[in-house]
Parts: C-alpha cells; sequence; structure tokens
C-alpha cells in the first residue's frame, strides 16, 4: 500500500502585492499549466456562470495521460497548501522556486494569515476532497461528488493531511475524479468559493468494499459560535453529502448570504478526517433522514420521521425533518421564497439570497459576526 503521497494544493500571489487565494496543484489537476492569464487555478470563483466556475473552467486543459494522484485507502495522503506555485516541489511555471523566507511549513511565507482569508488558526474553516467514480470528466456532475475527506485546519499550515476511508472501493478502469473545495470563513476578504478538479486512483481497495451512497446536500446543523447560533444535531444531513456549490450565477445547491458562508466543518456535519458514513451499507440505516434537494420538510422530529409532503406552495427545505419558518436559511432551500422550484441551471437571485441569510432557528434574524474584518484582499500577482 502506498504509505503516503506529497501532493500540493495551493494557490494565489505571494510576491510583491499578495492575496492569498487556493488551489490544488498537481501534474493530475486540470489546468496545472495555467498560471498566466486571468483564470489561474488560484483564482476565486464568485458569481460565475457554470462553464466558468466548474473545474475552474479547465476541462479544456487536461492533466498528461499517466499523471494521477494516488489515494490509499485507509490512510492518507499528504498535500502542501501554498500561496504560489513556486513554493511546492513542483516549482513555479516559470522561473524556479521562490524563497519560502525561513517560513517552510507556511501556505504563503512572509504573508499574515488574513492573505489566505483567516484571522488566526481559530478562523480556519475547513476544506475537503470529492470524488466521482467515473473516468470521463465529461460525464460528471455536481450532484455526483461525495465528499470523503475534511481538514478542519486547512488552510493553515503548507503540510497537510487527508484521511482516505478504509473502505473506499476500487475505481473504474482509467481512475476516478477528484476536486479539492474550499470555502473560507467571513473574518477576512470577500466570499467566494475554491474548486479544481484532478484525476485520482483509489489504490490498496478491499475486494469487497462497499459502493459509494448517494450524495445529499448537506444542511446545516451544528453550533456557531461566531453567531451565537445553537446547532441542531437532528437536522444534519446523514450519509454521502455533495459539495458545497455557492455563490456562483448557475447551480448552486447552497444559498446562504456573503456574512454566513458554507463551510466544510461540523457547522454543516462534515466530520474532522475521512468520512466513513459515505457507503451504502452505512447509508441505508439512516435513509429516512435524507431527501432529495427537491424534498419538502412536512414530518415530526423524531427518531421514526414520516415520509415527505406533497409540495406546497411555501418554501421548502431539503429534508424529511420538520423546520420553523425561521430555519429555512440553515438548510439549502430547492425553491424560491415565492414557492418556485430552482431548477439546476437557474440563477440565483439576490432576494433569495437575502431572505437565506437572516432567518436561524431560534435565534435573532441578525448575525452577531462583526463585519468590520470584512474586506477585499489585495490584487495579487501571477502564481
Amino acid at each position: 500500500m502506498l504509505k503516503k503521497s506529497v501532493v500540493c494544493l495551493l494557490g494565489a500571489a505571494c510576491v510583491q502585492n499578495v492575496a492569498g487565494h487556493i488551489a490544488l496543484w498537481h501534474p493530475s489537476m486540470w489546468g496545472f499549466n495555467m498560471t498566466e492569464g486571468d483564470n489561474r487555478p488560484v483564482d476565486p470563483l464568485a458569481d460565475f456562470t457554470f462553464d466558468r466556475w466548474w473545474f475552474h473552467g479547465h476541462l479544456d486543459h487536461p492533466p498528461n495521460n499517466g499523471d494521477v494522484l494516488e489515494l490509499p485507502a485507509g490512510d492518507q495522503v499528504t498535500v502542501e497548501l501554498a500561496c504560489h506555485k513556486g513554493h511546492t516541489s513542483y516549482n513555479a511555471t516559470s522561473g524556479g522556486p521562490i524563497d519560502p523566507k525561513g517560513e517552510t511549513n507556511s501556505p504563503c511565507p512572509g504573508a499574515p494569515s488574513t492573505q489566505w482569508h483567516t484571522e488566526n488558526e481559530g478562523d480556519v474553516a475547513g476544506c475537503a476532497l470529492g470524488i466521482v467514480q467515473k473516468s470521463d470528466v465529461n460525464q460528471v456532475s455536481p450532484e455526483d461528488f461525495v465528499i470523503f475527506s475534511v481538514n478542519h485546519k486547512c488552510v493553515w499550515t503548507r503540510m497537510t493531511d487527508f484521511k482516505v476511508p478504509a473502505d473506499m472501493p476500487a475505481c473504474p478502469p482509467g481512475g476516478c475524479t477528484c476536486a479539492w473545495f474550499w470555502i473560507h470563513s467571513a473574518d477576512s476578504g470577500s466570499e467566494q468559493m475554491y474548486m479544481n478538479g484532478f484525476r485520482c486512483d483509489i489504490t490498496g481497495a478491499k475486494p469487497d468494499a462497499p459502493a459509494l451512497g448517494q450524495s445529499q446536500v448537506a444542511r446545516r446543523c451544528g453550533l456557531d459560535p461566531a453567531s451565537g447560533r445553537s446547532g441542531n444535531p437532528s437536522n444534519c444531513t446523514q450519509g454521502a453529502k455533495q459539495p458545497l456549490y455557492w455563490l456562483q450565477k448557475e447551480r448552486n445547491n447552497m444559498f446562504e448570504g456573503i456574512l454566513d458562508p458554507p463551510v466544510y466543518n461540523d457547522l454543516y456535519g462534515f466530520k474532522d478526517g475521512a468520512q466513513d458514513d459515505i457507503f451504502q451499507q452505512a447509508s441505508s440505516n439512516t435513509a429516512n433522514l435524507i431527501a432529495s434537494p427537491n424534498a419538502t420538510e412536512d414530518a415530526s422530529l423524531s427518531s421514526s420521521p414520516s415520509p415527505p409532503a406533497a409540495p406546497s406552495s411555501s418554501a421548502t427545505l431539503s429534508s424529511t425533518e420538520i423546520a420553523t419558518p425561521t430555519e429555512s436559511s440553515l438548510i439549502s432551500d430547492s425553491k424560491t421564497p415565492t414557492g418556485e422550484p430552482v431548477s439546476p441551471g437557474e440563477t440565483l437571485t439576490a432576494a433569495s439570497r437575502t431572505i437565506a441569510s437572516t432567518h436561524f432557528s431560534g435565534l435573532p434574524s441578525k448575525p452577531k459576526r462583526l463585519t468590520k474584518h470584512f474586506r477585499r484582499p489585495t490584487a495579487s500577482a501571477n502564481a
């Protein structure tokens, strides 16, 4: 079994004017050499059409044949988080390595942590790896991805581990399709999301490994000390979960406001480390707690939830558990504020973003988070 693989998750400019955007750098990624121009892998994704944000718009720049990121089942893959390709073992596309200034384990040597969108180590919000059991990237859709590993301390240090579930099934011939996802906290920099895709393969898979379950939309359910909101564990999505698609013109599955970003940690039911509940046999035990993104909230909060009722004219939530109207923003809604269904390609309106960010269960509608730290980063240099 491959004991440890070293890859690079990094991005953004750390030379001259620094804005610590992050990307996944590895030869297996789409857009590996796209380090110049206006669509570098390190550039943040916000308010884009689907073809522009999906795989960072790099589907026309695939990795070379044979370049694959190996993911050892039951072990971990060690990655490098940095703010410039030149700070990795792959060096810059041109110009060679960049001096780390003695900060060899910093993701952005010589820069304050605000340059990678965090006030301090306690302010990081986590990042994740997702996988699809398909080798043809053109057959992959957003709903196919399953988040299989999460690191709550991402992004903080350059060297970062992602644990791989022991029951990960083998990939089909040609390998799997993977992606790295990150949404930072609201305290430092303008809000956006990050996605970079790469070819991957599971090594050391068990012959009888269970299949991955059908991923569902993650729901807000954890304690949020930053805003003073209490958690609701019964509202957590059980089993395999989709990535958090947010703040784009099309194909969002998250509708929170810019001061309440969806994140890859306990707030949305993502535990730290390997996600061991993503398999069909594990998901079957909690199937009644999982609903499609278009399901209606019309059952009681009990250990034996009832089937969902028919959609009504009011806005509904993606869960089979009952929720009061003030809980709507804690969960990604599949309908507009007027009750009309949101199609996968429909543009998110400003009105729905506003409603999704101002109502919370049993607590004041206005978050307590201070907004004085909400600022835009400085202009970045080319990675």
